[in-house]
């Protein structure tokens, strides 16, 4: 069974940093690609980043470009986003993803941003 975790959101201020983590179970964690997700209050599901199965080749989202960084570590079966200079409009919750639509994804760990 799929299983993952996200942890590391909370609450910070604008132009602060956070450090999500994903934690993945249950598959062959290197032979996917991960993707982050999120989803703020009143919206629909929004792709934020890609990274391939040997942890190369990141894509982000235009918004968060130059301001988040995904990576994983396939010895521990984990995914991170690095999130800094954050801004108001990034709150959301944010979902690890096994699948490209974002099906398979964990319960989600929240972060707001806000003064």
């Amino acid at each position: 069974e799929v299983q993952l975790v996200e942890s590391g959101g909370g609450l910070v201020q604008p132009g602060g940093s956070l450090r999500l983590s994903c934690a993945a179970s249950g598959f062959i964690f290197s032979s996917y690609a991960m993707t982050w997700f999120r989803q703020a209050p009143g919206k629909g599901l929004e792709w934020v980043s890609t990274i391939n199965r040997s942890g190369g080749s990141p894509d982000y989202r235009d918004s968060v470009k130059g301001r988040f960084t995904i990576s994983r570590d396939n010895a521990k079966n984990t995914l991170y986003l690095q999130l800094i200079s954050l801004k108001p409009e990034d709150t959301a919750t944010y979902y690890c993803a096994i699948d490209p639509a974002g099906r398979q994804r964990g319960q989600g760990t929240q972060v707001t941003v806000s003064s």
